[in-house]
């Protein structure tokens, strides 16, 4: 990325010239590696500024444009609140949602998928892979059932690109929203799979007007270091699949739930336990509240709660609450990302110091009058 911050500063749409023309094969380069990860062509990829622009130009974006065929969405209870929101603009704007539930580990039913379907339904998002407990849809199924309806199909697939092997074509999807930053690329980039052939065609409703950049679709000077960074992390990864790395991330998280069993009673996995993404470990610790144990730790351990209660009323975690948690294991709820730097050592050391701290919090808790 660096030469395009420092010394390359054409502008890929101004191609009259030599430092335009630089700069634009270098986005195609990078257009190309970010295609060929996700077994697309080139030309069904339009940057964004990230995951979040990409899922609102997917569903704002397909639903407004398909307004005259239907107004009828569905999408799920567990999906990132970058899709639940837009869908929540459309109701207002007259679209009627139907939001399917899941089961008690986090897995949405293709059946229940198509049981909401209606004559009128003109679009379905369904997440490849949930961001908080790691659970890995069946959105190959429900991208067919898609495609027998004539629906478009979009998933989020922000947290299963990179982690685990993505072919749009297999999943029968339409719109597909990628990003950077989840597979070690620059924050602040990310792309939307904007399916070519095959009928229904994908239409929308550009969400941004102005120049006409990217095929219409998303206007707007492109961000040339990102992408070119995007482009690199594409190549980085897809490398990474192939020599093992979902294996071995899914040998270091067994031996983090190994080890923190047999250190600390009362660990209760949340989600599926085998189809989850292999970096992914979500569980609730009895008697062990989530944001005393990070603050204790003290930032030896990278860790999020599972119970961040950014959400209104201060209920918790959406997706928690969707696979239908006690208040208890939502709030002693625990996310661990394991990722292509960590190592053994690191699994180990982590088990040490949750240990403690989960002995030293219940200590505590204990002496503490009631």
């Amino acid at each position: 990325m660096l030469p395009y911050f420092t010394e390359k500063f054409g502008n890929p749409s101004s191609r009259q010239h030599a430092f335009g023309q630089e700069a634009h094969a270098a986005v195609e380069e990078a257009r190309a590696h970010v295609a060929r990860l996700i077994g697309a062509e080139p030309g069904e990829i339009v940057f964004t500024s990230g995951a979040t622009e990409s899922n609102n130009l997917a569903v704002r974006g397909a639903a407004r444009a398909a307004a005259a065929r239907g107004r009828h969405l569905v999408t799920t209870a567990i999906e990132h609140p970058a899709v639940l929101e837009p869908c929540r603009t459309l109701e207002r704007e007259g679209f009627e949602l139907t939001v399917v539930g899941v089961d008690h580990d986090g897995i949405v039913s293709p059946d229940d998928v198509a049981r909401a379907l209606r004559p009128d339904t003109v679009l379905v998002s369904v997440m490849a892979a949930n961001n908080e407990i790691g659970t890995v849809e069946p959105v190959a199924e429900i991208g067919a059932l898609c495609a027998e309806r004539g629906v478009l199909f979009h998933t989020d697939a922000v947290q299963a690109i990179g982690r685990i092997p993505v072919h749009v074509d297999d999943w029968r999807a339409d719109l597909v929203s990628l990003s950077a930053h989840k597979m070690y690329g620059p924050k602040g980039v990310g792309a939307l799979y904007v399916r070519r052939g095959r009928r229904p065609r994908v239409k929308l409703q550009p969400q941004a007007e102005g120049g006409g950049q990217e095929k219409g679709v998303r206007s707007g000077t492109l961000n040339v270091p990102g992408i070119v960074g995007f482009g690199e992390a594409a190549r980085l990864a897809a490398a990474a699949l192939a020599s093992g790395e979902p294996e071995r991330l899914a040998a270091l998280r067994d031996r983090l739930l190994e080890g923190l069993r047999a250190r600390i009673d009362g660990i209760e996995v949340n989600g599926s336990t085998d189809k989850r993404l292999p970096g992914n470990l979500h569980l609730s610790i009895a008697r062990a509240e989530a944001e005393t144990l990070i603050l204790s730790l003290g930032g030896r351990i990278a860790l999020s709660s599972g119970a961040a209660c950014a959400e209104a009323g201060g209920k918790g975690s959406h997706v928690l609450r969707s696979i239908d948690l006690s208040d208890e294991r939502v709030y002693t709820a625990l996310r661990f990302g394991i990722g292509r730097f960590n190592d053994a050592a690191e699994i180990d050391a982590a088990v040490e110091a949750l240990a403690a701290a989960v002995e030293t919090a219940r200590s505590r808790a204990e002496a503490t009058p009631r």
